[in-house]
């Protein structure tokens, strides 16, 4: 197979033999599991064999635990007594157990699984319900949903416009919120903002809600806190009504630590699902790590992918903390200055061919998914097609870019803002990969980091929003706010994340309720009225945050990173202008005066956005401009930016 890799960047030349390692490795596996003739397609099926399965005329259940001695199914479907109930030894570490009649749907259910001579009790690993019990253990449930989906879900025709969101914290109340909720609530507001996309986070099940869904025990399930499956399936498949898509957050980077509820000593080993010894733990994450180069692994985890595309409908997946998953150190402490960062005996060779064959299957299943990779490592090829050499994901988090801005609203002045190390920041990208460009996720917004709005508003944001309150603090804010997001929104990227309430300023942090606050819900909801009421600034954000996402549904310029075209950058006067498509965007980061410009503009622009209009909680519009003779001469106001149209003066 070419390298075509090597055409997109050179610089990868001294690094071939392992770009062919990569390819050489990701064939191995295929034909280790597939055989001749077989498909990952086919081989994805865990879910239809494991777990609980109604046939004709009885019902199985298969596991597979092969350091058990005995396997037995208890519940209250049978008084949690195993009599009657033992599974038989099958090839491979497989149990299984034939029972005539139909499945016991509701019935709360474990393994019971017989190590070194004695019974320990397992949730099923391939389980799709799971709920507390007394002890604040989890049991799993026997479902089987019975929605009919209704609606085919939309393709994707522009950049992707992405809006991250959590159920369980969409609410306004002091409560955990459901899927029904989400559903009637949230969907319209994302549609109305102007999104396409929706990435829902904390679906799969975890035992701690103050993890965000990044602790997961059951990897079929769906978090039960937030409602059931029938409810989810209703859910997305509103979402396609509505023409918006839906990716899960899937997290295959790690798993819990919990014995009894997920994988770890499943069967009594550690070895099962991960590594032995110090490589199956993440020491700052405290989870187990998963053994990438075991067959029965990568069999589960991609059924585990093809499960959630075949049944909930999902439109594809963010992966997270692939960057964990690339190195064997996990990306800690590693700056990765050079590209022999990237190939070394510090990479997961395994962990690759698992991506590459995640990405194979995805597009088997769904040629229309979409998948984005959560790596700040960099690491070549991560958003190629694997046929040129690449891993194979359609998009790449810019992940340095928040904290870029970050680091500029902690550590600097606003006249020390280095435009040039923002147009590097927000330009340079692997040649040929696109990526998904954002200012802020929800990683800023946690206890210990503040989101954007609360760097700039800080304590003025609590009693100098309303509209009747002069604030030099609340104005730098707001003007600030808009100039982040439009400058990100604009050059970070083929397609662009916001998460939620971010987009009109959502103050303080996110914390979940937990002992440490008194299992408080103050900062675990969104307060979406203070976007609506009309006394209150947070109205003028929401408006901007639609009209900015409004300019790519109109003028599709994102996907067009060949057109970019860099006009001015200076320093000196803090002007920032660029071309890209149709639109010229010209900023003026200058925080006390306003600056002059003069651009050569064979064709007549338009001026179609302003951050300064008053519709925006700006003062304007007080910039103007003229157009004469092939030149286009503007005076700009402090902190503002203007977008135009080029059209030609005929």
């Amino acid at each position: 197979m070419p390298l075509n890799i090597l055409d997109y960047d050179p610089y990868l030349e001294p690094f071939k033999s392992d770009l062919e390692l990569r390819m050489w490795e990701f064939a191995r596996a295929k034909k280790r599991l597939l055989g001749v003739n077989g498909t990952l397609l086919d081989f994805a099926n865990g879910y239809k064999y494991f777990g609980f399965q109604q046939e004709k005329n009885n019902w199985t259940f298969r596991e597979w635990a092969p350091n058990a001695e005995r396997a037995y199914l208890v519940g209250d479907f049978n008084g949690w007594n195993h009599d009657g109930y033992e599974m038989k030894a099958s090839y491979g570490g497989v149990w299984e157990l034939v029972t005539p009649g139909l499945l016991p749907v509701g019935s709360k259910v474990k393994v019971e699984l017989v190590v070194n001579g004695s019974s320990v009790f397992r949730v099923p690993s391939y389980i799709m319900y799971a709920v507390p019990n007394e002890t604040h253990q989890l049991d799993g449930v026997i479902i089987q949903p019975t929605y009919e989906f209704k609606n085919i879900a939309p393709k994707l025709k522009e950049a992707p416009l992405i809006y991250e969101a959590h159920i369980g914290i969409s609410s306004e109340d002091y409560k955990i919120n459901s899927y029904k909720e989400f559903q009637r609530d949230v969907l319209p507001r994302i549609k109305k903002a102007g999104y396409n996309t929706i990435q829902l986070m904390a679906i799969m099940e975890h035992p701690l809600y103050a993890s965000f869904g990044y602790q997961v025990s059951n990897f079929f399930a769906i978090s039960s806190r937030f409602g059931t499956a029938d409810e989810l399936m209703e859910l997305i498949d509103t979402a396609h009504g509505m023409g918006l898509r839906v990716l899960l957050d899937v997290v295959h980077s790690h798993a819990v630590k919990n014995v009894g509820d997920g994988l770890n000593m499943f069967d009594g080993t550690t070895s099962q699902y991960f590594h032995e010894g110090a490589r199956g733990e993440h020491k700052a994450w405290n989870t187990k790590l998963f053994n990438y180069g075991k067959d029965e692994v990568i069999h589960f985890l991609l059924s585990n992918l093809k499960f959630w595309l075949d049944v909930y409908k999902f439109d594809g997946f963010r992966f997270d903390g692939v960057t964990s998953m690339l190195y064997h150190n996990h990306g800690l402490g590693t700056a990765f200055t050079d590209y022999s960062k990237y190939f070394s005996l510090n990479t997961d060779v395994e962990a690759v061919t698992y991506l590459m064959l995640a990405n194979e299957l995805i597009r088997q299943v769904n040629p229309d998914a979409t998948t984005i990779a959560e790596d700040m490592s960099g690491m070549p090829g991560m958003a190629l097609p694997i046929s040129t050499g690449g891993i194979g994901f359609d998009y790449r988090l810019s992940m340095g870019i928040p904290d870029f801005w970050i680091k500029q609203l902690k550590e600097k002045s606003d006249d020390e803002l280095d435009l040039m190390a923002l147009w590097w920041e927000l330009t340079i990208r692997r040649p040929g990969e696109k990526n998904i460009g954002y200012a802020e996720s929800h990683d800023q917004a946690l206890v210990g980091d503040k989101t954007i709005m609360m760097w700039l508003a800080d304590a003025a944001i609590y009693d100098s929003m309303d509209i009747h309150t002069d604030s030099l603090v609340i104005y730098r804010a707001l003007a600030l706010h808009k100039l982040i997001r439009l400058v990100t929104f604009s050059l970070a990227g083929e397609g662009y994340l916001n998460f939620m309430g971010n987009e009109f300023g959502h103050p303080e942090w996110l914390d979940f309720p937990r002992p440490g606050n008194g299992d408080d819900f103050q900062h675990a909801r969104r307060q979406w009225s203070l976007s609506e009421n009309e006394e209150l600034r947070f109205k003028y954000l929401l408006a901007f945050d639609h009209d900015m996402v409004e300019l790519e549904h109109q003028y599709e310029f994102m996907e067009k990173p060949d057109t970019l075209q860099q006009r001015w950058v200076k320093n000196s006067d803090k002007l920032l202008a660029y071309q890209k498509g149709e639109l010229l965007f010209v900023f003026n980061f200058n925080p006390t005066f306003e600056e002059r410009l003069s651009l050569d503009l064979p064709e007549r622009p338009e001026l179609i956005f302003d951050t300064d209009d008053n519709k925006y909680g700006g003062f304007g519009p007080r910039s103007s401009f003229g157009y004469s003779k092939g030149k286009l001469n503007m005076v700009l106001a402090p902190r503002t930016a203007m977008v135009f149209k080029i059209t030609n003066e005929d």
